[in-house]
């Protein structure tokens, strides 16, 4: 089972003084993660005025930065089209990355994802396909690159556990006849993160922790780190809910 740190998302210093937004920030944290457990890495490029990126500079200076100091980190970043909404722009700027991550997630709810899913995959990059309702579940199979991508992540974006995993099932049973072999991701964002997070564990599905989806400890405690949220699951994996 797949422990992956979700790192920053869109979250800034705001929302919580221990954020990683700077390629140096990003790096330290990814160690961290790594240490608490963490077996891979998604984060959000940040530029130098701490708004998301797809340009080439500012993802070679994070990648680049994180692989210094952690050399054996299996690294995946953002595509969302809200960080660049034209589609069109958005397959440019990938196209002129010159420093590449391990993975990238897409968001197969938008527009131009398997387009980008194509582009990503033919320069060796892998990818993980983001569910987050239904339509996404038939636009990724419609794609006809299930069987090249390295897992399902699901993602539902309802804040009731019930409702999210009714969501869950929905995508489940559209994948069910085609998609059967890929690793599968279940994780939630605020309320729904760690009930979704335990479910997770008790189906062997990947999970997905950090400040993206958090910045709460079970027991209502804000976290002090991304660190610390992955240190939990590693404790709740082993038995210790």
């Amino acid at each position: 089972m797949i422990i992956k740190a979700a790192i920053n998302g869109g979250r800034t210093k705001t929302d919580h003084h221990a954020v990683p937004v700077s390629s140096r920030e990003q790096a330290l944290d990814v160690v961290e993660c790594l240490e608490a457990g963490a077996d891979a890495i998604h984060l959000h490029i940040r530029a130098a005025s701490g708004d998301e990126s797809l340009y080439l500079d500012d993802v070679a200076q994070t990648v680049l930065a994180v692989r210094s100091a952690a050399p054996g980190a299996k690294i995946g970043i953002s595509t969302g089209a809200w960080i660049m909404l034209d589609a069109a722009a958005r397959l440019k700027a990938v196209m002129a990355w010159e420093v590449l991550p391990d993975f990238a997630s897409i968001n197969f709810i938008e527009e131009g994802a398997a387009e980008l899913a194509q582009l990503l995959l033919s320069r060796g990059v892998d990818v993980e396909a983001g569910l987050s309702e239904p339509q996404a579940a038939e636009s990724f199979l419609a794609s006809g690159l299930a069987s090249r991508c390295i897992r399902v992540l699901f993602e539902p974006q309802e804040q009731e556990t019930d409702e999210a995993l009714a969501n869950v099932l929905r995508m489940e049973e559209i994948l069910q006849a085609d998609v059967r072999d890929n690793p599968r991701v279940l994780h939630g964002t605020e309320a729904t993160t760690w009930p979704l997070l335990a479910e997770a564990i008790l189906r062997g599905y990947g999970v997905r922790i950090g400040f993206e989806d958090t910045l709460m400890l079970p027991d209502g405690r804000v976290a002090r780190s991304n660190a610390e949220l992955v240190g939990e699951v590693v404790r709740r994996r082993r038995g210790g809910a």
